[in-house]
């Protein structure tokens, strides 16, 4: 065994490297359902900066140093504080924050979104079952994206106000009506946070015949 690991030794230090980088630095997360959509679409594969908010000891959650804070608007993956899942949303509010929503519009600290640019068009559910979906521009505290509602698909469209403490941040999906997020699971404690979503970076269309979705390759999220 000290012989194979001695003569194998340059080989094991890249891949305990390549390890310790994956969990400590940078990470690659493919992206199964579509939750996030239409900002990220199932067969994504994005770049997640895992020391965009805290640089924390490889293999672990014990954070070393505090780096940035989350802020509203950032893509980020974490593990679901219902069971430890790998989640991807949209943080769209910090500790203070007071937030609702009504009927599908947000509300942050008495300020209400706005909703522009309409489009209709029939969403992939799942190979063979569509669903009539709206998508608007929803803004709000400066920040802009493209969210997605879903007709005759049952949601929690309304909840709070609430006050988020301290440590904790409300997600959502931006696929509002098909997403399992703190509307159902819960805040999320800082801790839980992995890292921020930065781009995609290869995409293959899986619910189709796995072609590769070349426009999407490099995009910014």
């Amino acid at each position: 065994m000290l012989h194979w690991i001695r003569t194998n030794r340059s080989f094991l230090l890249l891949l305990l490297g390549f390890v310790l980088f994956r969990t400590a630095i940078a990470d690659w997360n493919p992206i199964p359902s579509g939750s996030m959509r239409p900002t990220v679409l199932e067969g994504d594969v994005v770049l997640v900066s895992r020391v965009a908010y805290d640089l924390k000891l490889p293999l672990t959650d014990v954070v070393l140093a505090r780096l940035g804070d989350p802020r509203r608007g950032d893509v980020v993956t974490f593990s679901s504080p219902q069971d430890g899942t790998r989640l991807i949303k949209r943080l769209v509010a910090v500790p203070g924050d007071v937030v609702e929503m009504r009927d599908e519009h947000l509300v942050i600290n008495g300020e209400v979104a706005r909703y522009e640019a309409p489009e209709s068009l029939l969403e992939t559910l799942q190979p063979g079952l569509e669903r009539p979906a709206t998508r608007v521009t929803e803004t709000l505290h400066g920040h802009q994206r493209r969210v997605q509602w879903l007709a005759g698909v049952a949601a929690r469209s309304s909840f709070g106000p609430l006050t988020v403490p301290p440590g904790q941040y409300l997600v959502l999906g931006d696929n509002r009506d098909n997403s399992a997020d703190s509307r159902y699971i819960g805040l999320v404690p800082r801790e839980r946070l992995i890292g921020q979503a930065k781009a995609v970076l290869v995409s293959a269309d899986i619910l189709g015949a796995w072609w590769p979705r070349w426009g999407r390759f490099g995009q910014s999220l």
